[in-house]
């Protein structure tokens, strides 16, 4: 019987990691891997919300963008870098769930050092972990911190099932935390979930979306080959208690929680030697 992740172990494994970019990426974060993933992140989300575009684009729809504010939820979000690199390019309000300590307090640290400090001119000249987080510093943009495990969280009700550890940035007249999310975001973290509780948390994330818009539930992991005629596959990693799925065992946890992919893309330019990375967008 194939081994599954055990939750402590992994989170006893990501503890002894360092809280950096080349911690979290596995000693690639001095590199291109960090800016390369992060705009194909960006690329793939505009596919799914071409009016979060700001700049005159392809993607960009010729009327104009609604003035709700966009919503993301980033779980397993480590130090912040998805929430910073990614999705605060593009959405207005992020809520950032980590279970580590020393990850969740590192992204504390980048998100209040961002609201003491605005951007400056030469910014995109700097490494991406020292950059500014775009929008906390004029507040019009806003990160939540919390921590807790994916296993217990309830994504339409994330302050509730999780510690609340503070917020930067706008701050809303009305509390918005649990009001619904345009995009759950997982990235590199679903690993170390078993099947079970992985389906468990993609049903849960489905009431989580939006009611009066549609929204969708963002999956990019690493994917490993397919078994020998194209059936379900995993490979379990002993050093972090965690299970690297093939692309056909992704659809098979897809179709048992319910989900259907409205669009799927593997992530390029990547350095050699690594997993592939898919992403996956469902509803």
């Amino acid at each position: 019987m194939m081994a599954e992740p055990i939750l402590q172990d992994g989170l006893i494994y990501w503890e002894k990691q360092s809280a950096t970019y080349n911690g979290v990426l596995g000693g690639y974060g001095s590199g291109s891997l960090p800016r390369v993933e992060s705009l194909g992140s960006r690329k793939f989300l505009l596919y799914l919300f071409p009016e979060l575009s700001i700049v005159p684009s392809p993607a960009r729809p010729l009327k104009p963008a609604p003035a709700r504010r966009f919503r993301a939820l980033d779980v397993g979000a480590g130090i912040g870098r998805v929430t910073s690199d990614t999705l605060l390019h593009l959405v207005s309000d992020v809520v950032l769930l980590e279970p580590v300590e020393s990850l969740i307090q590192t992204a504390i640290s980048r998100g209040r050092a961002s609201a003491a400090a605005p951007r400056s001119s030469n910014e995109n000249k700097l490494p991406l972990q020292k950059q500014k987080w775009k929008g906390i510093a004029d507040s019009s943009k806003s990160v939540t911190f919390l921590q807790g495990t994916l296993q217990a969280c309830d994504p339409a009700n994330p302050t509730k099932t999780a510690t609340f550890l503070g917020r930067v940035g706008y701050t809303p007249p009305v509390p918005d935390d649990d009001s619904g999310f345009d995009v759950v975001w997982c990235q590199w973290c679903l690993a170390y979930m078993n099947d079970a509780d992985l389906i468990a948390f993609l049903i849960r994330s489905q009431a989580a979306l939006r009611k009066d818009a549609p929204g969708v539930i963002v999956i990019k992991e690493n994917v490993c080959r397919d078994g020998e005629g194209s059936v379900p596959a995993i490979q379990f990693d002993e050093e972090d208690s965690s299970v690297t799925r093939s692309d056909m065992h992704w659809k098979k946890i897809f179709r048992e929680a319910g989900l259907s992919i409205l669009r799927e893309q593997v992530q390029l330019g990547l350095p050699k030697g690594l997993f592939t990375v898919k992403m996956y967008a469902l509803r």
